[in-house]
């Protein structure tokens, strides 16, 4: 056990993925700058506010792009507190980013794209699950141990929040991306008692701004990019593996 915890204190570290993004040109975005919430996604950075006024969270701090920036500002604001920034809650880099997918993902099978696809399990077209999970889990310890015995807010992107809650219930980092569970505005709710990890909790306080038409969309797409798929998966409370 760390000097810096307390036995018997529990803190949360919630993992909030941002809100719906303008885009219109169907552009994978990645950490291209200047991609800010759309009014919808606004919406939702709102309805989250809403939903953890009452928490105890004493800590807030978000990936510097602009999307959790700005989904993180709203929450801030009703806390009352000050939005930091984290390199390492940052979305992952991605081969792809600034291609336009507007219509379908079958550009993927060009051949200047095609040739980054040849193993899935890293994945060979952006930075290593392995990484980001270390990334991750990293700002989240951080973030344990600066709101412990309260509650903590992180402000990121599905697939880094993704392979977070895969490294903490012990599962493979390979999967679906269509099977996913942190849509928009979602929440990963990470429980700590003192320094060990108890409980993976997941909801979806603006769940309903988005359609059944969307997330099935999404499932028949395969949800190429995180900041553009949304889940059809249901809420869950798990303990780690």
């Amino acid at each position: 056990m760390s000097p810096e915890t307390n036995p018997g204190t529990r803190t949360v570290v919630h993992l909030l993925r941002h809100g719906e993004v303008y885009n219109p040109d169907g552009v994978l975005y990645g950490r291209l700058p200047g991609y800010h919430l759309s009014e919808r996604g606004q919406q939702m950075a709102e309805v989250v506010a809403g939903a953890i006024a009452d928490r105890d969270i004493t800590h807030v701090v978000a990936s510097p792009l602009e999307r959790a920036q700005e989904t993180a500002a709203a929450s801030a604001a009703v806390l009352g507190l000050p939005v930091g920034s984290d390199e390492r809650l940052i979305e992952s880099t991605n081969q792809f980013q600034g291609v336009s997918f507007k219509g379908g993902y079958l550009k993927l099978l060009r051949p200047g794209l095609l040739r980054h696809m040849y193993n899935p399990f890293r994945p060979s077209w952006g930075e290593s699950y392995s990484h980001v999970a270390s990334r991750m889990w990293a700002a989240v310890l951080d973030a344990r141990i600066a709101a412990e015995g309260h509650e903590a807010l992180l402000v990121s992107h599905q697939l880094p929040i993704w392979i977070t809650r895969l490294y903490a219930e012990g599962r493979p980092f390979f999967h679906d991306p269509r099977r996913r569970q942190c849509t928009l505005c979602s929440l990963t709710s990470l429980t700590f008692e003192a320094d060990t990890l108890v409980s993976v909790g997941y909801s979806e306080p603006a769940g309903y701004l988005i359609t059944p038409d969307e997330r099935n969309a999404n499932f028949s797409a395969g949800g190429a990019h995180d900041d553009q798929a949304h889940d059809d998966q249901a809420h869950d409370d798990q303990t780690p593996a």
